[in-house]
């Protein structure tokens, strides 16, 4: 072999060399550029447990500066500054976390408060909140926007898309009768049962269930007449209910539940509020496991 061609055979692996040494000095430009773009991304404060959620799906956690109490999920958003209950915000405490932006609901406010935010210069997000799958895009689609993340958003939505589809599929095809459910809601000394237009009416219709309550919007009182009438299959509440009258005996106690159908079977499902109120991106798990209970309890 000629030196020429010895030389030449060793020109591929001289190439390889110093393409893997110019990688690796464009590597090393290239970390604090990264570094700096992130530090410039969008600092945010989110309104809503499951906006939260949201946030943290998307890789985004690092940009929070604040959340408000009922973000709950994932374990670590309960450790980040508090802004207070999403009803009752408070403009002082929540510019002082200097946001760029605040992700919240129609639900949220009071509205003179989110008012002083923007004349601040905040950017303030408002997602409609009417209890539907769109609810739960329009979150994602938000978060995608105020924290620099609108591919991470799509890539998102496309996989939550597919589980509702598959969810609301497996209830189509389910047979046999629908289950009457009542939701209480009880996390005070003052049990409330929902009507029309509300979370719970919404997510009982979704995993297959009639709501035993209807003709009126919102919340009422929990009275004997109004149970008796209802005569629902199953009662549905959260687990924080459970926990306020000190476990599920204790709730069975309340002598309204004692005229119901329900009663009789201590037919009772329970799931935590956030997942089961809040319509965020654990909605097709959390209305999968409510179809299955369910069935079961109508079986």
């Amino acid at each position: 072999m000629t030196a020429f061609q010895n030389m030449n055979d060793r020109l591929p692996q001289r190439r390889d060399v110093l393409r893997l040494l110019s990688a690796s000095a464009l590597g090393a430009t290239a970390l604090p550029l990264f570094a700096q773009d992130a530090a410039k991304l969008p600092k945010l404060v989110t309104v809503s447990g499951a906006i939260t959620e949201v946030v943290y799906l998307l890789g985004a956690e690092g940009q929070l500066v604040g959340t408000d109490t009922t973000s709950l999920y994932p374990a670590a958003a309960r450790s980040t500054p508090k802004v207070g209950y999403m009803r009752q915000l408070s403009a002082e405490g929540l510019l002082s976390l200097k946001p760029d932006a605040v992700i919240a609901t129609n639900e949220s406010g009071p509205t003179v408060v989110l008012d002083q935010i923007r004349s601040a210069g905040v950017k303030v997000e408002i997602i409609e909140a009417d209890h539907s799958w769109g609810e739960v895009r329009r979150k994602v689609q938000a978060v995608g926007r105020a924290s620099a993340r609108e591919a991470q958003a799509r890539e998102l939505q496309a996989k939550l898309d597919a589980e509702w589809n598959q969810m609301r599929q497996r209830v189509a095809a389910a047979k046999g009768r629908k289950p009457r459910v009542l939701f209480v809601l009880s996390h005070s000394a003052s049990p409330q049962v929902s009507g029309e237009k509300t979370a719970a009416h919404s997510m009982i219709g979704y995993a297959g269930g009639v709501n035993a309550l209807g003709g009126f919007y919102g919340y009422r009182p929990m009275t004997a007449e109004a149970m008796a009438s209802a005569a629902p299959d199953i009662i549905l509440t959260s687990t924080q209910s459970i926990e306020a009258h000190g476990g599920v005996d204790k709730f069975w106690q309340r002598p309204e539940l004692a005229l119901t159908p329900a009663f009789r079977k201590r037919s009772l499902i329970t799931q935590d509020a956030l997942l089961l109120l809040g319509f965020g991106p654990r909605m097709p798990s959390a209305t999968a496991e409510l179809h299955e209970k369910f069935l079961a309890a109508v079986a």
